[in-house]
């Protein structure tokens, strides 16, 4: 993109329109959009939300699995000057809503069923005094409240694209873009402001370094209320001319097919997505020529897995990376000339323009090989926690340094090695879990008096909660009800693999637990 050229959603939407025009933007099944279509689709998004009434700087939530309808209506409600709110899939009503009045936002995007939940639903019972319209993608399939997309994009019918486009040129790039939840060591989400500058910046630059390419066939498996799925994945479609293929759901055979089927060229996604492949007993007869490009991260990569997937999937470029939603998404990629060894063990090198040291506890930097908390400086930071100035400036130093709280090593190369995290985040399938927010919610339940959360290791996850619970005295409760009790009430990727009943917690002097001794106490 050209340095002059305004650095927003609608006009790299736009601009994509122009240079594309008929190539294939979104294959879903059996349906087709080419760039002028979808340019066609979201302008009438777009006059739908104004007929609605919706004004810039108001948030739009979505709360969706993968699909056409996703992109469509992100553009449209970024388009008017909107700030996106992408809601995780996974999360219970509780959560939901708790985001929903964190961020005040007045429309929300959902579906009937997924997987056997049926979202509006888990919102019967919740206080939104703020949601005035909820909108259900396809038909209204399983809805009992809100419309159906098609019926809300009626009301767009009076509204032309001439006021829409001009609701386009009067986004800015500095414009925030979008609120990412991300839940904190406090317990409590937190939202991540991005700007359309920032997102366009850090996702055409990522694009180039990966080499992603016009014409590619990109699949997007990671979900599109993640970074991962949204910014890595169709937002750089449309900058690169990209053909994305979206899924709902991972599912290997389903995968595989449609590699085979539709020649797929790019694959980003979590180590176990590529695990999972390689245990597939179809794969040794499967076509999968067409695999070029893997980008991955989230978890520690085996070696190995790199070369299984250069010689048993078929790609010839497989690159690691590493960032954080405070981040854009993006710090640092590994280059393509790097050797199996170096993309296992490493996260990459700092992308162009973003600066990376390695601090100690008095904040001065390390030598090259020395542990210390990874600090990034650059245009991908964050603007700020939404509405929360405190913990604003407790990530981001008055030298513009955003504290990660992760620890890592870089060497003498300018590589960077994520070591350890300082939150004690652990990430399960390529999700991170918060153990304060995770301890936060189980002890709601009337048996648990006090309760820690560690991560500990898992052959196919990569890492899985384990609780060690002091129950309240007088009551019983065993692990399996415990566990049953979290799958009913949290996200899945959250609900702990495994549950000790324990008589006490181990603590300091000022009364805080040290996780320390429990990790030791599980790995010992």
């Amino acid at each position: 993109m050209q340095r002059d050229a305004p650095f927003t959603l609608p006009h790299v939407l736009e601009r994509a329109a122009q240079r594309f025009g008929e190539q294939a933007a979104i294959v879903e099944d059996a349906r087709q959009l080419t760039f002028r279509q979808l340019e066609s689709a979201v302008l009438q998004a777009g006059a739908a939300f104004l007929a609605r009434g919706l004004s810039a700087g108001e948030r739009v939530a979505i709360w969706a699995p993968n699909c056409a309808e996703w992109v469509i209506a992100a553009l449209g409600a970024l388009g008017c000057g909107a700030i996106l709110v992408p809601l995780n899939t996974r999360l219970k009503g509780k959560e939901a809503a708790f985001i929903l009045r964190r961020s005040r936002a007045r429309f929300l995007l959902t579906v009937g069923e997924f997987l056997g939940t049926r979202y509006p639903e888990l919102l019967a019972d919740q206080e939104l005094p703020d949601l005035e319209h909820l909108m259900v993608l396809g038909d209204g399939t399983g809805a009992a409240r809100g419309e159906s997309w098609q019926q809300f994009l009626a009301h767009g019918a009076a509204v032309g694209g001439d006021e829409v486009r001009a609701r386009w040129q009067r986004v800015n790039g500095e414009d925030i873009a979008d609120i990412l939840f991300t839940s904190g060591t406090t317990g409590e989400p937190k939202g991540v402001l991005s700007t359309h500058e920032q997102n366009v910046r850090v996702f055409r630059t990522w694009s180039e370094v990966v080499q992603l390419r016009a014409g590619d066939r990109y699949l997007i498996v990671n979900p599109f209320f993640h970074s991962f799925g949204y910014k890595a994945g169709w937002l750089a479609c449309l900058l690169q001319g990209a053909t994305l293929y979206p899924l709902p759901m991972f599912d290997a055979a389903r995968v595989l097919d449609v590699i085979e089927q539709a020649q797929i060229n790019v694959l980003p996604g979590p180590p176990t997505l590529y695990q999972s492949l390689l245990v597939h007993p179809s794969l040794p007869r499967r076509q999968l020529g067409s695999l070029r490009l893997a980008v991955t991260g989230a978890a520690s990569v085996p070696p190995v897995l790199i070369t299984r997937m250069r010689r048993e999937l078929g790609f010839a470029s497989v690159l690691t990376a590493y960032g954080l939603t405070e981040s854009t998404g993006v710090v640092t990629v590994c280059p393509h000339d790097a050797d199996d060894e170096t993309v296992a063990t490493r996260c990459g090198v700092p992308i162009p323009g973003v600066e990376v040291r390695c601090v100690d506890a008095a904040g001065d930097s390390v030598a090259a090989g020395v542990a210390g908390e990874v600090l990034v400086r650059g245009y991908n930071v964050m603007r700020g926690y939404f509405e929360d100035p405190k913990a604003t400036a407790q990530a981001i130093d008055a030298e513009g340094w955003l504290h990660t709280g992760d620890v890592g090593v870089l060497d003498e190369r300018g590589y960077l090695r994520i070591t350890d995290r300082i939150k004690d985040v652990f990430i399960v399938g390529g999700f991170n879990c918060y153990p304060a927010e995770i301890e936060r919610q189980l002890c709601e339940h009337p048996a648990i008096a006090q309760v820690a959360v560690v991560g500990v290791p898992d052959e196919r996850l990569g890492e899985v909660g384990k609780a060690y619970v002091v129950l309240r005295p007088g009551v019983q409760a065993d692990a399996a009800e415990l566990i049953a009790w979290a799958r009913n009430n949290m996200a899945n990727y959250k609900v702990p693999r495994h549950i000790a009943i324990v008589t006490a917690l181990p603590m300091n002097a000022s009364g805080k637990v040290q996780k320390f001794a429990l990790r030791e106490a599980d790995a010992g």
